[in-house]
């Protein structure tokens, strides 16, 4: 029998751009289920989410920098970039759909782009090699399954500036998913969360269609090397609640 939080996580699986605009504008749900999230697994976690990400995007806590927050969705931790970027007197770019941005307050050191990116030409024509710090957080696997991963970071790179990074955040790696939980923590791990007595099912030989693995995150740090940035595979403080099964990758330009 499955637990109630893998039925509940279940339920925001595959979401699109256009599901993600149709969660924003629904009364009944939370601002995390709007991101596509259950309230478990976002509930008292986002100031270490946050503090994660200041630790790996080291222009959040310089000041005078252009921030841009792709796919800023509508919870705290938009928030808690609103905030940092406040303090440091920093420009902050925000892009998601109109109906996440009118969630979202407005400041003059706020712009935000309510489109699907990069289906934005005015933004990528006036920050070209001018933003110095890209932050794309738990939305990669929405990319991957609904758009052109390869296009999504092409255009989000040409926008650093020299010394800019990128970060690719809480990416759900489907082979480190199966090797966690065919480790004994992992199991343990999963009986506990779930309230099971049932060992995870996991078969390292079936292809998983729509999830990324091993190969697209290599491929997506071998390719961007070889376009003359640096890459780095980061793994995430372990007090965050995916940080057994997802992983970063930061994009840095020289």
């Amino acid at each position: 029998m499955k637990g109630r939080k893998d039925r509940d996580y279940r339920r925001f699986e595959g979401l699109t751009f256009e599901d993600f605009k149709r969660l924003a504008v629904d009364p009944s749900l939370s601002r995390h289920e709007k991101i596509g999230f259950p309230n478990d697994y976002r509930e008292g976690y986002e100031e270490a989410i946050f503090e994660d990400i200041v630790l790996k995007i080291g222009s959040l806590s310089q000041s005078g920098k252009t921030l841009m927050d792709l796919g800023c969705g509508c919870s705290g931790l938009a928030f808690m970039i609103i905030k940092q970027c406040q303090k440091t007197g920093n420009t902050l770019l925000m892009v998601d759909s109109d109906e996440m941005l009118s969630m979202l307050p407005d400041k003059p050191f706020i712009k935000k782009y309510p489109c699907r990116f990069p289906d934005c030409p005015e933004l990528l024509d006036e920050y070209f090699g001018r933003v110095d710090g890209i932050l794309v957080y738990s939305v990669l696997q929405h990319v991957f399954l609904d758009g052109n991963i390869f296009d999504f970071i092409d255009r989000a790179c040409e926008l650093l500036a020299d010394g800019g990074e990128l970060l690719l955040g809480d990416i759900p790696n489907i082979s480190k998913r199966k090797r966690f939980f065919s480790s004994d923590a992992g199991i343990k791990f999963h009986r506990e969360f779930m309230g099971t007595d049932e060992t995870p099912r996991v078969d390292h030989l079936v292809n998983e269609p729509g999830k990324i693995d091993d190969g697209v995150v290599f491929g997506i740090m071998q390719r961007y090397r070889a376009f003359g940035f640096d890459t780095y595979l980061l793994p995430q403080n372990p007090q965050l609640p995916f940080a057994n099964r997802r992983e970063d990758v930061l994009i840095s330009k020289p």
